[in-house]
């Protein structure tokens, strides 16, 4: 799961813990603009394409369940690991 802080000063990764992963992105929560700017984050920090990250749950929430494509579940977590 995701947490989504829009209107940040930049993108970045905020921490992992209690089994959610705090993002947060500079577009605002207006039309679809911080969920865009949250797969163009995403998908440059794993090296993806855009089109391999999908939002399941939550497109109008802060939490949002995503698909990722082409990624296991340990390599996912270890590439958005601090370090």
């Amino acid at each position: 799961m995701l947490r989504v802080y829009p209107n940040a000063a930049r993108n970045e990764l905020a921490g992992f813990s209690e089994g959610i992963l705090r993002v947060k992105v500079s577009a605002p929560p207006v039309k679809g603009k911080a969920n865009k700017e949250l797969i163009a984050f995403l998908a440059q920090k794993l090296g993806l394409s855009k089109g391999d990250l999908t939002i399941l749950k939550g497109h109008t929430s802060r939490n949002k369940v995503m698909a990722v494509r082409g990624m296991t579940r340990e390599e996912l977590t270890r590439r958005l690991s601090p370090g």
